[in-house]
């Protein structure tokens, strides 16, 4: 699953609507980017959002699509379950996700992330799903299959993976309403 489009958006004009958010891991470097708009309906509400965040002491990143709130509620809930499992981002994310599918109030948040470490990479959805993507390329939110196929197309150039994700957002800016071209970049050194 590389889409998100919240149940809020489907039909609603006046709703709270994208993001894209793209992960790139390639030649020893892993990188989490987001565009930073945030629209309401057809209007841009925020050009400047920043939907990438450095987690658990820099030692993870992550980045979300979907409602804002909710996204700062999973981040706090991740980050908590990093503290109780250290240096195990697949444990915190399946215990994240256990939490996100059965707690009666998380049911409800209507967000997905994207999180990644020195060697894991995942997608967190609030169906339960803990993702992980065969080719170290994944896209989330509305602009997020643009960028996920832009980012697969330039894995075999010689880019290294910050230059591969900012080009594939570029891309997907390029194509979707609801994603700009004014990036949050954060990376990590990988195994």
């Amino acid at each position: 699953m590389t889409h998100f489009q919240s149940s809020r958006d489907a039909g609603d004009p006046t709703g709270w609507r994208g993001t894209t958010i793209l992960t790139v891991r390639k030649g020893g470097r892993v990188v989490v980017a987001g565009d930073g708009q945030v629209s309401l309906g057809q209007t841009v509400i925020k050009h400047t959002a920043k939907k990438v965040r450095p987690l658990a002491k820099g030692s993870v990143i992550s980045g979300f699509a979907g409602a804002t709130a909710d996204a700062f509620t999973l981040f706090e809930r991740l980050e908590a379950k990093l503290e109780q499992y250290p240096e195990q981002l697949m444990r915190a994310a399946v215990e994240l996700a256990k939490d996100w599918r059965t707690d009666r109030y998380l049911r409800r948040l209507e967000a997905m992330m994207i999180v990644a470490d020195k060697s894991t990479t995942l997608v967190l959805t609030g169906t339960g799903d803990v993702l992980e993507p065969e080719d170290g390329v994944m896209g989330i939110g509305s602009g997020g299959n643009y960028a996920l196929a832009a980012a697969r197309a330039l894995m075999d150039t010689g880019e290294d993976a910050e230059a591969i994700a900012r080009k594939a957002m570029a891309i997907a800016a390029e194509i979707c309403v609801y994603t700009n071209d004014r990036l949050v970049v954060e990376s990590l050194d990988a195994e």
